[in-house]
């Protein structure tokens, strides 16, 4: 695998300083020059690869059709595309540098189902200019303090469009642009190895992020702030009137809040077990709590080597997933590889394992995160034996009207060893808005006491 000079020195510098808590300097203006030359505004290598199967960054896709409107069911701007080749259990060794350990194990285990129907590359990913600017600005700002569990000096763009470790790049992850506020009404469906189908949570939630409020600033989001949510479940019935509040910060030490509002207690109280490896009760329990949206919450418990760069197939500008019914997407096992769309692009690669003296039933992962966008594309997780035992992937989709690709709330969990999965999807119905971007709310609205509004029953 192919690694950068600087991330070579930073590996070695690792050793000199593991046991020493340390603060992460910013990058140089020189080097920052190169989000303006050879690097896309977000922090990507602006080229192709050499054999063109990944094209150059020319700005995402942006276009709007005259007659969309905000709030409708989206739409899949490459539905004429034909898929180039497909990539199965019988000719996956002639792709094998290029996929995941987990998609080489997803082939092995349905044969005769499971397929990549790989298409054409398109690297469709935008954000508004001020995000361009802000990231510019963060990458020369920017740090990691508390041994890397606090960010200062970011706000409104990517915080280290450069990386140097895994750190930053996780935190790139966490604090990817997914639009300013957001609507939307999602679905998780639970499905057990002998194929049986379970709603686990049919929710509407409200998202918004004071991180990307436009117009901000670092000293505006005194509370560093960067992910605000409210969610109210609706199915199934005997979870009907649930509720869930996050506000999530930039700098650990402050501690993540997340309170839950008991439709049977008719209370709302502190959770801070929704964290780590506790099951994840939105997804039946699963997955983990901090496997959902590929990495969510702090990242105190491990330490993060960046292992480089390198080109996987990987789910990209799905779409397609948002024409047809949830049951229309899902087969046993797994999604039905026709509604899928898979695309090589270059992703950075980080280890993580597990801080001495820290505890989680998931000792290693190595996550992939897409280079347009930060976000993870696929996360893998070893059991304490050192076997393969779980992956997330995540299935993003492009929304020009933000513009943004969009990695978040679309994805599928596969435990490899039970063969039970997840899949979590924001495709509502028909007349259901479907990420809707909306304006922002006052910060009441994601208090405890409205949360307690928000429960009903």
């Amino acid at each position: 695998m192919k690694m950068t000079i600087s991330v070579k020195l930073f590996a070695a510098l690792c050793v000199l300083n593991a046991a020493v808590p340390v603060a992460y300097a910013a990058v140089s203006g020189q080097d920052a020059e190169q989000l303006k030359t050879t690097l896309t505004p977000l922090g990507a290598e602006k080229a192709g690869n050499k054999d063109g199967s990944i094209p150059a960054w020319t700005g995402g896709y942006t276009t709007v059709p005259a007659n969309y409107k905000a709030g409708e069911r989206r739409f899949d701007p490459f539905a004429a595309d034909k898929p180039l080749y497909r990539i199965t259990a019988d000719n996956m060794n002639q792709y094998a540098d290029k996929l995941s350990d987990s998609v080489k194990a997803l082939l092995k285990k349905y044969p005769k189902t499971f397929r990549l129907d790989v298409y054409p590359t398109r690297r469709t990913a935008a954000a508004p200019q001020w995000v361009y600017d802000n990231t510019f600005k963060n990458a020369t700002h920017a740090k990691l303090e508390n041994d890397g569990l606090s960010v200062t000096g970011a706000f409104g763009g990517v915080p280290f469009p450069i990386p140097k470790n895994g750190e930053e790049v996780r935190w790139n992850h966490l604090t990817r642009w997914r639009g300013e506020a957001i609507a939307s009404r999602y679905k998780v469906w639970s499905m057990t190895a002998s194929g049986q189908r379970v709603m686990a949570t049919d929710a509407v939630t409200t998202d918004q992020y004071p991180y990307y409020k436009k117009g901000g600033s670092a000293a505006t989001n005194a509370d560093a702030e960067f992910f605000l949510s409210i969610q109210s479940t609706t199915a199934p019935a005997f979870r009907a009137g649930e509720a869930l509040l996050v506000r999530d910060v930039v700098d650990v030490t402050k501690g993540t809040k997340i309170w839950q509002y008991l439709a049977g207690q008719r209370r709302v109280r502190r959770a801070p077990n929704i964290a780590f490896d506790t099951p994840d009760f939105v997804a039946s329990g699963t997955s983990f709590a901090d496997e959902t949206f590929g990495g969510f919450g702090s990242p105190e418990r491990y330490n993060y080597t960046l292992v480089g760069k390198k080109e996987l197939y990987i789910p990209y500008n799905t779409n397609k997933l948002f024409m047809v019914k949830d049951e229309e997407a899902m087969d046993a096992g797994h999604l039905k590889p026709e509604q899928l769309r898979w695309e090589l692009h270059r992703v950075w690669v980080v280890e993580a394992t597990l801080k001495e003296g820290k505890r989680h039933a998931v000792p290693k992962r190595i996550s992939y995160h897409d280079e347009d966008t930060w976000g993870t594309a696929i996360m893998d997780g070893w059991d304490p034996k050192g076997q393969l035992w779980r992956t997330s992937l995540m299935l993003p989709f492009v929304a020009p009207d933000l513009p943004a690709v969009v990695n978040y709330c679309t994805d599928t969990f596969f435990n490899l060893q039970t063969g039970a999965w997840v899949y979590h999807c924001s495709m509502g119905t028909d007349s259901d808005a479907q990420y809707k971007a909306t304006s922002f709310r006052p910060d009441s609205f994601f208090t405890p006491d409205a949360l307690s509004n928000q429960g009903t029953r």
